[in-house]
């Protein structure tokens, strides 16, 4: 059925913002690698703002409510999303829009990929679709959101005005998401600080707490001056400026409501001397500034949770008055116990310093990079699987199993018979030499199983020469992996990692391109991604640490670094993924337990790679 009315071409700047006083609804967002902010879900949504109202510093971990998206945590103090399996970390954000707009009413739309499946749109694209719906226009212009996109809605798709390319669209009800009352919380708008109200002891808290202390008595000064009730001289002149407050602002108050100040300021050549002075401080009557001679005191408040970043009270001088890089007034140290306060001199004071991982060192020269003492070469490169020739699935059986005459009364675990009837594969696999009803004991653990049953899993598998109990998981033979093909660089760098003061680091660097899957894979002759390459990793170069590089070499080689499969973090199929061998990919930090200190790290790897059969008798001498 056809639209009635005009289409709609979009003026700029269409999307506005409820006042702080209305309700509005809350939608998190995460930066892409395009730039653009993509919408979590609803359910994510509303699980992130349950635990903001219980710590507006703590940790989201989203697998809690969404499977696909376990290894993924939002730190709520940075404002950063991470990726724990590979390090990745992400820009977030917290935005608002109108509760009758599509997020309000859990309006999804979504386009369809390549692939058949549906993608959601940018937020704002959804609100700006489901406006024009809503007001039955029967096609909408994209461009003037920087999308060169018609919107059809008669024929529900979507068509790119330069190549002509027509996608289909739909639209479909979800979860509504997160309605919110009032202004922001003081925790949400200043996260400065332990949570438990204790002063820090660190140089940067001392700085802040000076500096408010400075403004703080500043301030009230002023405003004796202006009631009639000053004391004192402060050695200035000037006239009050109100300050219009920050709509992100709006029912806050960057310092406490009543603040008790005690502390020396000079400005010019007057001097408050130990003035204790009690601030009441409101919405109404902060933020005030006064005009100090030729400096002005100002206070440039943020919401972190909506522009992480760093916050900075800083002083503006006239141009020219100064010359770049010179103070505007002396200053003794930048622990406020000079005679002027750094940020009353004109010095930028950081107010918030947010924890961040250190994923990378710091930029090294090739000349600074050298080779792993003991370790022979640089570089290893991986090719195609090597065929093993001569060795049929009854050859591989037969070599790590004794026959057993009498079969115990007890199950193959393959098949789940009886040992002493046959096989479970009966009929469905023919081998030569290899009857159903034979019984074989696997030498090194000594459990036993059909012989069919044996080759059957063995057909199952990569066909690489070895065999693994089922059971036990000893392994006979050289496992070997599906892999694909691509390169590992190592080399030793002049820094320490955390923990390892006294040593320098080995830096392995991975390398796989995309490519096609092989028959060794889930899905022959189909293409395969390889995200997040190439990967950085970290060892110490110590001892342990060396050991740990040449048995990752000999299990490169056998391929068992990666697989393709399924990714554990975004839920992407056919794509390169890490095979149950931990590495330690944050370099100078680990908040995203990829990283140092970790004192039991290399003895879990040692245990791992052996689980894959590469054990400590593997290494050459």
């Amino acid at each position: 059925m056809a639209r009635p009315g005009p289409g709609l071409l979009l003026p700029a700047n269409v999307l506005g913002y409820p006042p702080q006083n209305l309700a509005r609804v809350v939608v998190w967002e995460w930066m892409n690698e395009h730039g653009r902010w993509r919408p979590y879900s609803a359910a994510v949504c509303h699980h992130i703002e349950n635990i903001l109202k219980g710590d507006a510093r703590g940790t989201v971990v989203l697998g809690q409510v969404d499977g696909q998206l376990s290894p993924y945590i939002i730190d709520l103090q940075s404002m950063h999303q991470f990726r724990q399996d590979t390090g990745t970390m992400r820009p977030v954000q917290r935005n608002f829009y109108e509760p009758s707009s599509a997020p309000g009413k859990g309006v999804v739309w979504e386009w369809e990929n390549d692939n058949g499946s549906w993608t959601l749109y940018d937020m704002e694209i959804c609100v700006t679709i489901q406006n024009a719906y809503e007001k039955q226009h029967p096609w909408l212009d994209l461009t003037s959101l920087g999308f060169c996109y018609l919107i059809d809605f008669n024929s529900m798709s979507q068509t790119n005005k330069q190549s002509q390319r027509k996608r289909r669209l739909r639209r479909r009800m979800d979860l509504a998401y997160p309605l919110i009352m009032g202004s922001i919380p003081k925790s949400q708008s200043w996260p400065v600080g332990a949570s438990s109200g204790q002063p820090c002891s660190c140089q940067q808290c001392i700085l802040v707490n000076s500096t408010r202390a400075a403004s703080n008595a500043i301030l009230a000064s002023q405003r004796r001056k202006l009631h009639g009730g000053a004391a004192g001289n402060t050695g200035a002149t000037g006239t009050l400026t109100t300050v219009r407050q920050s709509n992100t602002f709006a029912g806050t108050s960057l310092w406490s409501p009543t603040s008790s100040v005690t502390n020396n300021v000079s400005i010019g050549g007057g001097q408050t001397k130990g003035e204790q002075v009690q601030v009441p401080l409101s919405p109404t009557n902060f933020p005030v500034m006064s005009s100090l001679g030729h400096n002005t005191l100002g206070v440039n408040g943020q919401n972190n949770l909506n522009r992480p970043g760093t916050q900075r009270i800083s002083v503006a001088t006239p141009r020219g008055a100064i010359p770049p890089g010179v103070p505007a007034l002396p200053v003794k140290n930048l622990t406020g116990s000079g005679p002027v306060h750094p940020a009353i001199a004109g010095l930028p004071v950081c107010l918030t310093r947010a924890p961040k991982p250190i994923l990378h060192p710091p930029h090294i020269s090739k000349s600074d990079m050298k080779p792993v003492p003991g370790v022979n070469g640089t570089r290893r490169k991986t090719k195609k699987k090597h065929l093993r020739k001569g060795k049929t699935p009854e050859d591989v059986v037969r070599r790590y199993t004794d026959k057993i005459k009498v079969a115990p009364d007890e199950d193959c675990t393959i098949c789940m018979e009886r040992l002493a009837t046959a096989s479970g594969y009966e009929g469905v696999l023919q081998h030569k030499g290899i009857k159903p009803e034979l019984v074989g004991k696997l030498g090194k653990c000594g459990h036993m199983y059909h012989l069919l049953c044996l080759v059957a899993m063995y057909n199952n598998g990569n066909k690489d020469g070895s065999l693994q109990c089922p059971t036990c998981k000893t392994i006979y033979g050289e496992k070997t992996g599906t892999q694909p093909p691509g390169k590992m660089e190592y080399h030793v760098i002049p820094h320490c990692l955390p923990g390892y003061p006294d040593s320098k680091t080995i830096r392995i660097v991975y390398d796989i391109p995309a490519g096609v899957q092989t028959n060794e894979h889930p899905n022959p002759g189909k293409k395969f991604s390889a995200r997040g390459f190439p990967r950085q990793c970290y060892l110490p170069d110590n001892e342990k640490g060396r050991k740990v590089l040449k048995l990752l070499i000999t299990a490169w080689d056998r391929r068992l670094i990666f697989t393709i499969g399924t990714s554990s973090t975004t839920g992407e199929s056919d794509t390169v993924v890490w095979n149950e061998i931990h590495h330690k990919t944050e370099f100078g930090s680990n908040l995203t337990g990829h990283g140092y200190p970790d004192p039991n790290y290399l003895d879990n790897v040692l245990t791992e790679l052996s689980a894959q059969g590469v054990g400590e008798d593997n290494l050459k001498d």
